[in-house]
């Protein structure tokens, strides 16, 4: 199984091509959807890596991936000037899956 990367800038492609990975940039909804659909074609794909802005700007596309196909896996990285996400996210997350104030 092989990794691909769909990414918003040429930086990140860069980078994960010198640790082997391959993939495509893109900028509009129209290249995204047509990303997706070359990597869902993929059999030989096992990791799918998309830009965490992809999940925030185009919701529907990447949540219809993850819902009705069981490879490849996704996973959502974060850009080259961090995370959208809070500093406490884990914690947070971990607090609202056990119920408990850790």
């Amino acid at each position: 199984m092989r990794m691909f990367l769909i990414s918003d800038n040429g930086d990140t492609l860069t980078g994960m091509r010198l640790a082997g990975v391959e993939g495509v940039v893109v900028r509009t909804r129209d290249e995204l959807r047509a990303a997706l659909e070359k990597a869902l074609a993929d059999k030989e794909l096992g990791i799918l890596l998309l830009m965490e802005r992809f999940g925030r700007e185009f919701p529907e596309l990447i949540d219809d991936v993850k819902l009705h196909h069981r490879l490849p896996l996704i996973v959502e990285i974060p850009d080259r000037h961090g995370t959208g996400r809070a500093p406490d996210f884990i914690t947070s997350y971990v607090n609202e899956a056990i119920g408990l104030k850790l």
